[in-house]
């Protein structure tokens, strides 16, 4: 099998929609849906999203069943990996490991037992066992920040980092955003871990504020820490001093960016929607002859006011 990256966009989309005029199977078709229960913000979010596409799906295929089954933790969704095969029979499974190495076995048994299969997010600790792989760019969420907070402070100025949980995520956002700075007269004052967490990121930014006298601007890297920063910032009284950048696409943050908040005047995708996008893909497997297998890694959009409103979902959790 050839393995390749494609940056989605509207392809995808287009795909989708021929498909429906394309040869369908007769017989019906079972795809299971395995992710981490709602135990946190962007975990909501990607649970709305995949209800919202198994609605749209099973709308436009009659033929395909979608089944979601959410966990909260790893052996409990090693166990629904287990019912989906023995007991619903799927043809298919899409994938988003609550930790990689407890389940990455048994994803495996899911593909030697003949089915497909799409991993989301966190990749497995064996590589070639998924079909399709599907996945936010966490470099360049990095990247983009990094080039966003750089060109907004003119190459100078002074600034804090918050971190997410001790990771090769959190490693590979922060190692491209250093990396953008280089160069630059942009001075990290701090970084500490905040665990994309509101409530660390408030003790966090609390610490920062009272050991730093000036800062110009904060990478929050998270929007779910990016929260509990402007709280302490407001607190502080210290909203006409910085601005904040957080990330993943949360609606409370895409809301301030549309009303043009200063102090979050952008946010960079993450977005927990990539499970619908991993869905579709699937879902093209047996509704279109176009091949599908590969590495589809999402761009990390930069939000702004002018395009804020693309990425507003008022009915999602997240």
């Amino acid at each position: 099998m050839k393995t390749f990256t494609k940056y989605l966009g509207a392809a995808c989309v287009l795909g989708l929609g021929l498909a429906s005029t394309g040869a369908i199977a007769q017989e019906k078709i079972k795809i299971g849906v395995s992710i981490p229960a709602a135990t946190h913000g962007w975990a909501g979010g990607l649970n709305w999203h995949a209800e919202q596409a198994e609605k749209r799906i099973e709308a436009t295929y009659p033929n395909i069943d979608v089944i979601v089954v959410s966990a909260n933790g790893a052996t409990e969704q090693a166990n629904d990996l287990e019912d989906l095969v023995s007991v619903q029979n799927i043809d298919a499974l899409v994938v988003l490991p609550f930790e990689s190495d407890p389940l990455t076995v048994p994803v495996q048994q899911v593909k030697q037992a003949g089915k497909f299969v799409t991993v989301v997010d966190r990749g497995l600790s064996l590589p070639g066992i998924e079909d399709v792989y599907v996945a936010g760019n966490n470099p360049e969420l990095g990247r983009v920040s990094g080039e966003y907070i750089r060109e907004r402070l003119n190459d100078e100025g002074k600034i804090v980092v918050l971190r997410g949980i001790p990771t090769t995520i959190d490693t590979e956002r922060v190692d491209a955003f250093v990396e953008e700075l280089e160069g630059s007269n942009i001075e990290i004052l701090d970084m500490k871990h905040a665990n994309w967490n509101r409530d660390d990121g408030y003790e966090v930014m609390q610490d920062f504020l009272s050991r730093f006298p000036e800062i110009d601007a904060v990478w929050a890297q998270d929007d779910d820490i990016a929260l509990g920063v402007i709280e302490a910032v407001k607190q502080a009284d210290r909203t006409d001093e910085m601005f904040i950048v957080g990330g993943a696409g949360m609606k409370d943050i895409i809301k301030r960016v549309m009303d043009g908040d200063e102090l979050t005047p952008i946010d960079v995708l993450y977005p927990p929607a990539m499970i619908a996008t991993a869905m579709d893909v699937t879902v093209m497997k047996f509704t279109s002859n176009a091949p599908v297998e590969g590495r589809y890694i999402l761009g990390a959009t930069l939000v702004t006011q002018e395009n804020a409103e693309n990425f507003y979902f008022p009915d999602s959790p997240f």
